[in-house]
């Protein structure tokens, strides 16, 4: 998701006080490993090591529902779909599964194919399609159809550890273990131009800014980066700040702030131009 500052940071605040309340009232084999918002903001998805995948009501602070099973093993990843009424998970099982909000049922079958944990799902912008990330590799899947499109998109060489698709849909850019940023052309299904090089540790979140035309890449060695996709050179970075492992990023619409929280539960906010 990409949103303006103001949001980005009640976003991340957001997750981190829903993720602290869970942990502390379900214990430590709750866990949770991954979190995202409704596009309304009133509830958020919570993906835990024990399986399962909840849905956390925002306003009256508590879990909706049952929790939604299925997986057989920890759950890496989760994303609301635009409209707020599915949501998709990716879990060490191997498979991604689509959930019905309103129902808490699973939608269809899981969608297998990767041969490893699914570290991290996208849903497109007009939630047609699922983007993973896995094996070295990321697949697109069709909702509706419930199967894969195309192959997978193969050229990094270690875990993808987070994808992303561009406002349009048009591209998808996808972080590693192997220390690059690469993008995808959706409709080609082939990578666009070069690897992005420049962190020296594992990328391990990326976004798209609001218009599209610029990507923020985190990574294990605590910098941030910033780089266009029209010429795939840095134009920002790196920006540091955390001696601990930076958790999510978030760039501003107009390319003048970023946000990011770390793993020891602080957050940032840079100033693109002076850093």
């Amino acid at each position: 998701m990409n949103r303006h500052i103001p949001s980005a940071i009640g976003w991340l605040i957001l997750f981190t006080s829903a993720a602290a309340w869970i942990n502390a009232v379900l214990g430590p084999e709750f866990k949770v490993i991954d979190v995202d918002l409704s596009p309304d903001g009133k509830h958020i998805a919570l993906a835990s090591k024990d399986k399962m995948v909840r849905i956390w009501d925002v306003v009256a602070e508590k879990i909706m529902g049952g929790p939604l099973q299925g997986h057989t093993d920890w759950v890496r990843s989760v994303a609301f779909s635009p409209d707020g009424k599915h949501i998709a998970s990716g879990s060490d099982d191997k498979s991604v599964r689509i959930w019905d909000v309103e129902t808490q049922e699973m939608v269809g079958r899981p969608l297998l194919g990767h041969t490893s944990w699914i570290t991290s799902v996208a849903f497109s912008p007009d939630g047609k399609h699922v983007a993973s990330g896995s094996d070295k590799s990321i697949r697109i899947w069709d909702v509706k159809r419930q199967e894969m499109v195309g192959g997978p998109l193969l050229g990094h060489t270690l875990w993808v550890k987070s994808v992303t698709f561009s406002p349009d849909g048009k591209l998808i850019v996808s972080g590693s273990m192997d220390k690059s940023i690469r993008v995808w052309d959706v409709g080609a299904q082939e990578m666009v131009g070069r690897p992005l090089l420049g962190h020296t540790s594992w990328v391990t979140s990326v976004a798209f800014s609001a218009e599209g035309k610029h990507i923020v890449s985190e990574s294990t060695d605590n910098s941030v980066w910033i780089w266009d996709v029209e010429t795939q050179e840095m134009v920002g970075g790196p920006l540091r700040g955390s001696t601990a492992w930076f958790a999510s990023v978030r760039l501003s619409p107009d390319r003048k702030h970023i946000v990011s929280r770390s793993f020891d539960g602080k957050f940032r906010k840079w100033d693109t131009e002076t850093g």
